[in-house]
């Protein structure tokens, strides 16, 4: 196995076959940005989309009201304005960018020289992976953190359930496929992860992806996991939306 990803086969439905990609040529990466008042961070996320090997960088602004909005306008990048709401923001700026391959980036994370060459190669080399996500470095000291990051590599690779702060990458035809993002208010990434991995394995690659610890910080590594798991229950059981929510409080 190459250094740069990890791949786990699964069993399952395999990809329509007029929905693969052709292999021939270099692949195009759309690096997508969805964001909600994030002037601090999101040039950060930008700069390192076009680091990373991006061929484009869209970012989709939900209505700022810091700011943020004036700060796209400096910024190398396409920036449009669209509803409020990660799915649907993610879905428009699917929507417009030209790649062969999208690649979410949440506004308060960072690519790494290079992590968009890997998704390119993987994507390139083996036909049947659908889509795929990072390793994490979360930008705070301590063995729990790297615990965590430890944590959320085994759900994504052995669960096959990439977070969007593992920055997420998808074939766009097999996005397409599916439909997109389902719209709901939050565990959108769950959702299309979930989707994907009924087609073919995601990947994990070695990235990493620089991921901010600002939410791990403001509520406690052990009680922002049990939220996280807690919402993967209540997915499971099909707990109303609202609720669900409702448990993942903003920390702008």
């Amino acid at each position: 196995m190459s250094r740069y990803y990890r791949l786990r086969k699964i069993s399952g439905n395999r990809l329509p076959r007029r929905v693969c990609l052709c292999l021939g040529g270099k692949m195009n990466v759309s690096v997508v940005i969805p964001c909600l008042n994030e002037r601090h961070t999101v040039p950060q996320a930008v700069s390192s989309a076009w680091a990373a090997g991006a061929d484009e960088v869209i970012v989709v602004d939900g209505g700022s009201n810091d700011g943020t909005w004036q700060c796209l306008q400096r910024l190398p990048c396409r920036a449009v304005r669209g509803p409020r709401g990660r799915a649907v923001q993610q879905n428009l700026g699917a929507q417009l960018a030209q790649g062969d391959v999208l690649l979410f980036l949440h506004a308060d994370c960072r690519l790494t020289a290079g992590a968009a060459d890997q998704a390119r190669r993987v994507l390139a080399r083996f036909e049947h992976v659908v889509a795929g996500a990072f390793r994490q470095r979360i930008l705070a000291p301590g063995v729990a953190f790297r615990l965590l990051e430890l944590g959320n590599a085994v759900r994504a690779l052995w669960l096959q359930c990439p977070f969007g702060d593992q920055a997420l990458f998808i074939r766009r035809r097999v996005f397409e496929h599916l439909g997109g993002f389902p719209l709901v208010p939050i565990m959108e990434d769950v959702l299309l992860s979930r989707a994907a991995a009924r087609l073919g394995p995601l990947v994990l690659l070695s990235g990493p992806v620089l991921v901010s610890p600002r939410r791990w910080l403001r509520c406690g590594i052990v009680r922002q996991t049990l939220i996280n798991w807690r919402l993967l229950w209540g997915l499971w059981r099909k707990r109303p939306w609202e609720q669900l929510a409702a448990a993942y409080a903003p920390v702008r």
